[in-house]
């Protein structure tokens, strides 16, 4: 295969696409690939690992998976998700390598293609998903995917891993994305309303159904709809929400006239949902209508390394966005099991630069909760402590600590000393 026909291969690619040498070299380009990034390609000379990331050598002397090592010990495509440095900054991107044989089958070279992923960063951004961790990266790379396609998805996850704002990932990189994002909350509503928020009703259909409403899958023509935690869904009603999955079709509540559906499904549940199929509690036929592409999101426990990263993003995005926290802060914050997740550390962090009488948040300044122990148990049970039992663990540590005289630990507790001493002495201790 010449430079040419391979050139042409190139160009045939919509997305940013490059033909690379077994050493690394670019030997062709597509226009979209050199749209992509600062520096300039140039060819017989650039290699790819100097202009996406900057190196003077391979990824995986970087710490990085490299997607052509794997071709080359699996001798099979390769894909990965690799951080760029691309004219809008630092980009993530989803990675597809594949290599090139000649007519003998020895692989020539390697074709690489990208795919930008506009719904994540590495750094601070509005309304995108922050983190670098592998955890992090893995759940990308199957959002990535999954949104190119029609398929059912099924996130699951503990309360406050941010499934909803994946489930919007997968809406605006989806072909539906300029069409409506319609989020049906499952928990709370009873079998009645569920079905009339679901299929809408008509005028007279029941009492107080004084005018004709338009249901929710009605107003999603086109665009995508969330089940948010469908476990909840009463098992009455999943064996009409199954009908409207299997047929496209539904009815409104009091009507006659068969109506068609149009939607990608997204569903999800901090529950175990074979679990609760294995109880009797949700249809197992429903169940795999449903779960097309299950997706995990990993607990913040499992993210540890985006931590720091996330407190500085909820700070600068805080109206607090001056104050920084302190390394010991930062340390304390990142060692917390976070049962609640990202919407626990963005409360954390808001509280945090509201009780920081300075500038540094300090270890002081951290709200109660992260100095109570909590469970790594799967259920992700915590220990629940008094308040009594949390303030003496608090004032424990402070008196510990001993960073600060009496008067100014009262100042940072926003108490009086007296008040302070009396809650020393309340709980056994001394300030000394």
């Amino acid at each position: 295969m010449n430079i040419s026909v391979i050139q042409a291969m190139i160009n045939s690619v919509e997305r940013p696409a490059i033909f690379i040498d077994t050493q690394y070299t670019i030997l062709a380009v597509n226009k979209a690939y050199r749209d992509t990034y600062e520096n300039e390609v140039m060819i017989g000379k650039s290699r790819c690992f100097e202009i996406s990331h900057g190196h003077t050598s391979p990824c995986d002397k970087h710490g990085e998976e490299c997607p052509i090592q794997s071709c080359i010990q699996t001798d099979r495509a390769s894909s990965v998700v690799h951080i760029h440095n691309t004219e809008r900054g630092k980009t993530y991107c989803d990675i597809l390598m594949r290599p090139i044989k000649d007519a003998d089958g020895i692989t020539m070279g390697f074709l690489e293609i990208l795919d930008r992923i506009k719904f994540a960063s590495a750094d601070s951004e509005t309304n995108k998903m922050i983190g670098a961790s592998e955890p992090f990266k893995a759940m990308l790379t199957k959002i990535n995917r999954a949104a190119k396609s029609e398929i059912a998805v099924l996130l699951h996850g503990e309360t406050g891993t941010g499934k909803e704002l994946v489930a919007k990932a997968l809406h605006e990189s989806s072909r539906r994305a300029e069409k409506p994002f319609v989020v049906i909350e499952c928990t709370g509503l009873n079998e009645n309303l569920f079905e009339s928020e679901l299929f809408g009703h008509e005028k007279g259909a029941f009492t107080g159904a004084t005018h004709a409403k338009r249901g929710l899958i009605d107003v999603a023509i086109g665009g995508t709809v969330f089940f948010d935690e469908i476990a909840d869904v009463p098992l009455s009603m999943q064996v009409k929400l199954l009908r409207l999955l299997e047929t496209q079709c539904y009815r409104t509540v009091g009507g006659l006239k068969q109506r068609k559906a149009d939607f990608r499904l997204i569903c999800a549940s901090h529950k175990n949902l074979l679990e609760l199929v294995d109880a009797g509690q949700f249809r197992k036929d429903l169940y795999y209508r449903i779960a097309g592409f299950p997706i995990s999101l990993p607990p913040l426990s499992e993210r540890r390394d985006d931590i720091a990263s996330l407190v500085l993003h909820f700070l600068k995005q805080s109206e607090l966005r001056h104050k920084k926290f302190s390394k010991a802060a930062l340390k304390r914050v990142s060692e917390y099991d976070f049962p609640g997740n990202i919407r626990e550390l963005k409360n954390i962090v808001e509280q945090a630069a509201l009780l920081a009488n300075e500038d540094i948040i300090e270890v002081q300044d951290l709200p109660e909760q992260i100095f109570i122990p909590t469970s790594n148990s799967n259920d992700s049970k915590r220990d629940v402590l008094s308040l009594d039992e949390a303030e003496a663990n608090y004032l424990k540590r402070l008196c510990d600590a001993r960073e600060f005289n009496i008067e100014e630990l009262a100042g940072k507790l926003n108490v009086s000393t007296r008040t302070l001493y009396r809650k020393l002495q309340k709980h056994g201790l001394k300030y000394e």
